[in-house]
């Protein structure tokens, strides 16, 4: 099993690690280990195999999941719960005296504690998975009610951007905001061609669609404008709320760990945004503006990255 996609969890999972080697030294130290034949090998395995089918759970929910508060909260309630079985194992190798309170304790107060915060991360993670959901029924939604679609990445192509956004310019009046663009652009897709082979671009130009759709409101439109570049219409959207949303992309995009099908490493990605709101009822001007903007944040990349 791959371990590549828990780097941004290796904290948390250390930590994990020390507390269970600290009770195992404590143990060690503070009691007498038993004999073999006082062993109870049908505990070992059933309490022993629970706290490792625990463990391996983790690892794949953190495998699949960004770093955040949701994964925060399922591994405090997962480590809990594996700590007390943990330490229950123990007791079927060292005897502890009576007066030995902490091992009764570290056995019986972190399982509730442990199984409220499961339940209350699952809670969360369902709620994602919800949203998710509504995002996909959108795009599924938006690819049948018209034809202007992209063969790789199943986005509209910017030739229904544009009937969008002049249907959104026309509609406009004093009382409601214009609405902005967004121009997103995979920071050196070319290299990621040339090296992993254009499949592989392709399926990451897909994977990005998708991680935009996840990443804006069920109401605004993402295209693939050309290339490597991605265009979003945020209808109703001040410049200020648009860089906002531009802002959440590119971290939604720096902590994507794709992997290249062939090699399986993950290849590291970013993208450029640009941002402009619409100021007169002129599509084509719209675009050129977002292109500008996009042009200026590539090239402030490119001097910080040379810094």
């Amino acid at each position: 099993m791959s371990l590549t996609g828990l780097k941004p969890h290796r904290a948390k999972l250390l930590l994990l690690a020390v507390i269970a080697n600290t009770t195992l030294v404590a143990s060690l130290i503070l009691g007498d280990v038993k004999t073999w034949g006082e062993i109870d090998w049908l505990d070992v395995f059933g309490e022993g195999g629970t706290a490792a089918m625990l463990l391996t759970w983790l690892i794949f929910i953190l495998r699949s999941r960004p770093a955040g508060r949701v994964s925060t909260i399922l591994t405090a309630g997962f480590g809990l719960v594996f700590l007390a079985l943990w330490q229950d194992n123990l007791d079927e190798f060292i005897r502890f005296a009576n007066s030995q309170w902490w091992d009764t304790w570290l056995e019986s107060v972190p399982l509730p504690i442990g199984m409220l915060l499961v339940t209350w991360g699952m809670y969360h993670w369902h709620q994602e998975q919800l949203v998710i959901q509504d995002q996909l029924r959108g795009r599924e939604l938006s690819v049948r009610e018209h034809r202007q679609v992209d063969s790789v990445t199943k986005l509209s192509r910017s030739d229904y951007l544009k009937s969008q956004i002049e249907t959104e310019l026309q509609s406009l009046d004093d009382r409601i905001v214009p609405p902005s663009l967004l121009m997103v652009d995979v920071d050196g897709f070319d290299l990621i061609n040339r090296e992993y082979g254009t499949l592989e671009g392709d399926r990451l130009l897909k994977v990005i669609g998708e991680l935009l759709l996840m990443n804006v409101r069920r109401h605004d439109l993402v295209c693939r404008f050309a290339g490597d570049r991605f265009a979003i219409l945020l209808p109703g959207t001040g410049e200020a709320a648009a860089r906002l949303i531009a802002s959440e992309i590119s971290d939604a995009v720096a902590h994507l760990a794709h992997k290249s099908a062939v090699q399986g490493n993950t290849i590291p990605v970013s993208v450029s945004v640009g941002v402009a709101q619409a100021k007169s009822s002129d599509a084509t001007e719209l675009m050129e503006r977002a292109n500008r903007s996009l042009a200026q944040a590539k090239g402030a990349s490119r001097k910080e990255y040379a810094a």
